[in-house]
């Protein structure tokens, strides 16, 4: 089904209740795996996704069609995790340093994260990432997005994005020599 139709679907309210169910089926496996690389723990993954979905229903009125759904429920997810991230380091009254800790200990005791040592320490060192930089790691690294649909997700320059990967990959570089 193309965006076009689901769209139409979407805003009919004979249908409307059929193409969300149709959106959650064609996005929701690919908004988990990027919302649970940013947060890592499995609950607060599915607690945002219910949130990006809620987000699309209210706003899919607003959607103008301008960008792809998929990049539309990206940008929400994107927006979601870093929203999350902040909260939760305000909630806590938590340096970043101590919710790097606090979600490296989570990558260590999860059955779902590949045990590889190497994955391992990639994960941990990702994390130490700022949340804007992390983001567009995991777009261009795991979800092998091109600049120009992560300049749609984050409102960003091609070029501040493409100079935001290569501090990543240095940072992370450095992170795994360092171990």
């Amino acid at each position: 089904m193309t965006d076009r139709e689901l769209l139409e679907k979407l805003r009919n309210p004979e249908t409307r209740n059929f193409g969300f169910n149709l959106l959650i089926q064609e996005y929701q496996q690919k908004v988990y795996r990027l919302v649970r690389k940013m947060v890592i723990d499995h609950d607060d993954a599915d607690d945002i996704v219910q949130e990006v979905f809620i987000k699309a229903w209210k706003s899919v009125d607003k959607f103008r069609g301008e960008a792809k759904l998929f990049t539309w429920i990206h940008k929400i997810a994107a927006n979601e995790c870093i929203t999350f991230l902040k909260k939760k380091k305000r909630r806590f009254y938590l340096p970043l340093k101590d919710v790097e800790v606090e979600l490296s200990a989570l990558l260590d005791s999860s059955p779902l994260i590949d045990g590889e040592e190497i994955q391992l320490k990639l994960q941990k060192a990702i994390l130490k990432l700022p949340a804007k930089q992390k983001l567009v790691f995991q777009l261009k690294y795991f979800e092998e997005m091109k600049y120009d649909q992560i300049a749609e997700i984050t409102n960003n320059s091609i070029g501040a994005l493409k100079a935001s990967y290569h501090h990543a990959v240095k940072k992370i570089e450095k992170l795994l020599g360092d171990d």
